[in-house]
């Protein structure tokens, strides 16, 4: 009769698929993938609704339950919401941009030149001085919001430099001539990070700092400086409280004070026309991001890494 050997199993090791590599890459892909598209899909949801409403009539906007697709797109009403007579559209958008524009250019040069002499001239209490100005950082609006008002209605009592102080863009713009608090600090950081070969050598060449600035390091700044005038018009293309403080004349102001105007004129909010202009005022933002995200993303990299 034949013996029946019988060998010794061996016991295989057991994989811990949270202790491999491979596969903690793999889920940390997955994860951050479903991550962005949520994130993806919160940030589309509010637009997509945007563009449904404005498509649709009055009618269909009041009824309940909501609608996604629109039985018959109006798209009238974009014209009508545009180019209607109660709301200068094209007027607002002007406005808005000559504010943001003249803000921005005025903000990214005296924010540049400010910043160059914080990182590279030599001054008895520099730090302290940048200190004072990153203090204001600290300081909510509302703080200086009452005073700063009190003061342009004295200056608009005297005419000062020729200029209407109320009821125009002058308080708006003119203060971004002496430079942001935070834009002094990003730009200050990215300057600290420049080699100073390039200054030693314009120095040695007889060239003086106003030179060195211009000539060296604002074309290095490229970056930066386009982060920061992208900042800078974003935020006094959106602003509201600004213009709603001291424009008091309907055909001055700026799209974000326009669009609060299909409130009284169709009596009551017409949402569908609000929706309309909104969406239409979204559009340069996006397209201002797209064109110069490059500069954007590198300069906010940068400035943040960097000194």
């Amino acid at each position: 009769m034949a013996e029946i050997t019988t060998r010794p199993t061996v016991a295989r090791p057991q994989v811990n698929f949270w202790q491999n590599k491979k596969f903690q890459d793999r889920a940390i892909t997955i994860g951050a993938t479903i991550l962005c598209i949520i994130g993806v899909i919160i940030i589309l949801f509010p637009v997509a609704w945007m563009l449904s409403t404005a498509l649709k009539t009055r009618a269909e906007v009041a009824r309940f339950p909501p609608t996604w697709i629109p039985a018959d797109p109006q798209w009238i009403n974009f014209r009508d919401a545009l180019f209607s007579t109660e709301n200068p559209f094209p007027t607002y958008f002007k406005n808005t941009m000559f504010y943001a524009l003249m803000a921005m250019i005025g903000e990214t040069l005296s924010c540049a030149f400010i910043a160059y002499g914080f990182a590279r001239l030599r001054a008895p209490g520099k730090d302290i001085l940048f200190l004072l100005v990153l203090a204001t950082m600290m300081l909510p609006w509302q703080v200086t919001l009452i005073p700063q008002y009190v003061m342009f209605v004295k200056l608009d009592r005297m005419h000062f430099l020729g200029l209407d102080w109320i009821n125009s863009y002058a308080p708006l713009i003119v203060p971004k001539f002496f430079g942001s608090s935070y834009l002094i600090f990003m730009l200050r950081q990215f300057y600290r990070g420049l080699p100073k070969d390039y200054e030693e050598a314009a120095i040695m060449d007889g060239a003086n700092y106003l030179n060195i600035w211009a000539r060296i390091i604002l074309p290095l700044s490229k970056p930066a400086l386009g982060a920061v005038a992208i900042l800078s018009f974003m935020y006094h293309y959106n602003d509201f409280m600004g213009p709603l403080l001291y424009i008091n004349d309907n055909a001055k102001y700026p799209v974000s004070l326009g669009l609060q105007q299909f409130r009284a004129p169709f009596g009551g909010t017409a949402w569908h026309l609000l929706m309309a202009a909104s969406l239409v005022t979204v559009l340069p933002p996006v397209i201002v991001f797209f064109v110069a995200q490059r500069y954007f993303i590198q300069g906010i990299v940068i400035s943040g890494v960097k000194g």
